[in-house]
């Protein structure tokens, strides 16, 4: 699935996008991109917003850490992890796939 152009997808973003019916947050840190379920795995909150620092999301409502990369929790009161997303970048476009 397209998200967007890496124009409108710089440093620090993040955005949303509907896979099959799915939340997924698309994370551009440290160059990267990362996609993960938009959906923290102790409470059901949203990751969208929450602060990205040393390749990990925050979740704004409890705390729970988790691995850009991996999706593995990091921190309490998580301690599943969320899903991860493949992504690419192909003629300045970022695309999300599933794994």
């Amino acid at each position: 699935m397209q998200v967007g152009t890496l124009e409108a997808l710089p440093e620090g973003s993040q955005t949303e996008v509907q896979m099959a019916g799915v939340s997924v947050v698309v994370i551009c840190d440290g160059g990267q991109y990362y996609a993960l379920r938009n959906r923290c795995s102790h409470q059901d909150f949203p990751l969208l917003g929450g602060e990205v620092s040393l390749g990990r999301v925050t979740c704004a409502k409890h705390g729970a850490k988790f691995e850009l990369s991996t999706g593995k929790a990091k921190t309490l009161p998580a301690v599943k992890p969320v899903a991860v997303y493949r992504t690419r970048v192909e003629d300045g476009v970022v695309w999300v796939e599933r794994l």
